[in-house]
């Protein structure tokens, strides 16, 4: 028996729900708020919450060593061209600002999504989707079919959700005050009369889900995960780090065959002594001052702890996060000093191979997206070229301005085009390449039209010989 629309809203909910658990968690490490952990319950009892909002953060640099290397920059057609009505979509969309966050956001929690639709059934709109507000069902057997996607939203009195399949879309709503009640068809916010459930036009489901994979068949997984038992550690060492510097990073002085000084207790009506009690020792430790009366009183000294144990843990902890998640050493320690580029380069080989294969399961549902958006806008022959097209990348590797020179030079004497080149400076977009071109051609034609003025400005004048400063 097939599911209900229904049903299967309700049931891609709760999927959400859970989902949303392990999100938040990676969410919070992300953020910096880390639980103390492996500390032994005596030492949680003794500080209590002295480490409450204390973490050593090194989660947010393992995924923005990542995510800065990964920027879309164009879209190609099959015949290799750039599609232009792509890029005038991606930025009337604002998707050139916003795809960093969402694929910041897929490297944070593991997946992030991506809709291409007509909300007022009009202009299409590229919007990205938080992993905790949308989620996409694949036909079961093939992991690159969509069968249903939903996104849900609330305002200040009604939860929403819309459910995308190939053939209907479903606009569902419930009242806040009613949470976990009954979805019912959606009436706020539409026209009279406008109905709730629609036919879909792309004959797709328009939500598309950018996933950050690392194996064959397995669910997206955080760049965080293999970081955070790490993280705990790192935290937990400097927690014990600071406690010892707290009370062992000072010598102590210890006071040898004397008893404990005491204060007599006199009564405050007969001014008698009815006993006595222990010297604050606070006073002597203000005033640094002490009477060793008794013969044979002597001062002793503990040497200050030595805190290198736990720096060097700490270093050994920072090492592995590195060496686990391929960042490189310059980005957690900066010690790198008169290191030449070659090495530099080595030692971000690692982070550079990530970024090309990230590019590789991004780019296809970037692909897909801009496909979406094709479809609807009404030009299903583009929407094919792009499918078998690719994405433009900026370069992930980062080297100096002599180092790109170096290249582009090397790389133009073996018959590289001028056009091929320009692609691989960074932050050199289609639109920059396109007028780059307009100036050549205008140089070139000034050239062969004999119009040097346009070139080189006007000829400055020249002094007549009898207008020539004289020498002193």
């Amino acid at each position: 028996m097939a599911e209900s629309p229904l049903k299967l809203t309700e049931r891609l909910y709760r999927k959400l729900q859970v989902r949303g658990q392990k999100i938040r968690k990676w969410s919070d490490y992300f953020e910096g708020r880390h639980p103390l952990l492996f500390a032994s319950p005596e030492f949680s009892t003794q500080t209590g919450d002295l480490f409450d909002g204390f973490s050593d953060n090194w989660c947010r640099t393992i995924t923005h060593a990542t995510a800065e290397r990964l920027r879309p920059l164009a879209f190609r057609l099959e015949d290799g061209s750039v599609d232009k009505a792509a890029e005038r979509a991606w930025k009337r969309s604002g998707c050139h600002v916003e795809v960093n966050l969402a694929l910041l956001e897929a490297l944070i929690s593991g997946r992030s999504f991506a809709l291409a639709w007509k909300p007022n059934g009009v202009d299409t709109e590229i919007t990205f989707e938080k992993p905790t507000t949308a989620i996409v069902e694949y036909v079961p057997g093939r992991r690159r079919i969509r069968a249903a996607g939903l996104k849900v939203w609330t305002d200040s009195y009604f939860e929403f959700a819309t459910l995308f399949t190939p053939t209907m879309v479903y606009r569902w709503q419930r009242p806040r005050s009613d949470f976990g009640g009954r979805w019912t068809g959606r009436t706020a916010g539409l026209s009279r009369g406008e109905p709730s459930h629609t036919p879909n036009p792309l004959k797709a489901v328009p939500l598309v889900e950018l996933p950050n994979l690392t194996r064959l068949g397995a669910s997206p997984v955080s760049e965080l995960a293999p970081v955070i038992p790490l993280q705990n550690a790192i935290n937990a060492l400097w927690a014990h780090a600071m406690t010892a510097s707290d009370e062992r990073a000072l010598p102590a002085r210890v006071v040898l065959g004397m008893d404990r000084p005491v204060r007599e207790i006199l009564d405050p009506e007969t001014g008698e002594v009815v006993g006595e009690e222990d010297e604050p020792l606070a006073k002597f430790r203000s005033d640094r001052l002490l009477w060793l009366e008794r013969q044979g009183a002597s001062i002793a000294e503990f040497s200050a702890a030595d805190l290198r144990g736990f720096l060097d843990l700490i270093t050994q902890a920072v090492e592995h996060i590195a060496a686990q998640t391929r960042t490189p050493a310059i980005y957690l320690n900066k010690k790198l000093i008169n290191i030449p580029e070659s090495a530099v380069s080595a030692d971000e080989s690692g982070l550079v191979a990530k970024a090309f294969e990230r590019q590789d399961h991004f780019g296809a549902g970037l692909q897909e997206v801009m496909r979406l958006e094709a479809l609807a806008s009404g030009e299903p022959a583009r929407a094919e070229s792009l499918s078998m097209g690719s994405v433009v990348w900026r370069d992930p590797h980062f080297r100096t301005e002599v180092q790109f020179a170096d290249s582009l030079v090397k790389l133009k004497s073996i018959g590289v085009p001028d056009e091929a080149l320009w692609e691989r400076i960074p932050g050199v977009t289609h639109d920059v390449i396109e007028r780059w071109k307009a100036m050549r051609e205008d140089q070139a034609a000034a050239v062969l039209g004999g119009n040097v003025t346009a070139l080189f400005g006007e000829k400055p004048d020249q002094a007549e010989p009898d207008e020539l400063p004289e020498v002193a």
